[in-house]
């Protein structure tokens, strides 16, 4: 008498593995989508944070910083007198940054400059940093880049 074999069949086994597969293919989009605007998040909180850290600087210390928008180098950089000083931020490959080569002079005292910095994903969405010319405080926002 036969006894009867447990396991499952190559048959079974396909349909799982397809299933596997469709729910695979179905969320993968969403997921990868939801991964760029994590990334844009972060490099225009990146921004905001180190055009910050710019205005304390110039404010603290009372020194002339220039700031350095190079989006051919994907970067930020930070220039002052004082020897050997130079921050750089350095943005993620997939993050772009839009517009010309631009340089801003930050003065201890006087207004801070009307700076906008446009980030774009590679999915084609946009973040704008303003650094507020009363304040000097940068704000986010998700509208769309200026043509």
């Amino acid at each position: 008498m036969r006894r009867p074999q447990a396991g499952v069949t190559l048959v079974e086994m396909l349909v799982v593995v397809a299933i596997v597969a469709i729910i695979t293919g179905i969320s993968f989009p969403a997921m990868s989508s939801g991964l760029e605007s994590i990334r844009l998040k972060s490099a225009s909180d990146s921004v905001g944070s180190f055009l910050n850290a710019a205005m304390n600087r110039v404010d603290r210390r009372q020194e002339v910083l220039e700031l350095v928008l190079d989006p051919k180098q994907n970067q930020l950089v930070l220039l002052s007198t004082e020897p050997g000083f130079r921050h750089t931020l350095q943005l993620p490959q997939s993050i772009a940054l839009l517009g010309e080569e631009r340089h801003f002079m930050l003065m201890p005292g006087g207004a801070p400059p009307r700076v906008t910095i446009t980030l774009s994903s590679s999915k084609g969405r946009h973040k704008l940093i303003r650094l507020d010319p009363i304040t000097g405080v940068p704000a986010v926002s998700d509208e769309a880049a200026p043509l």
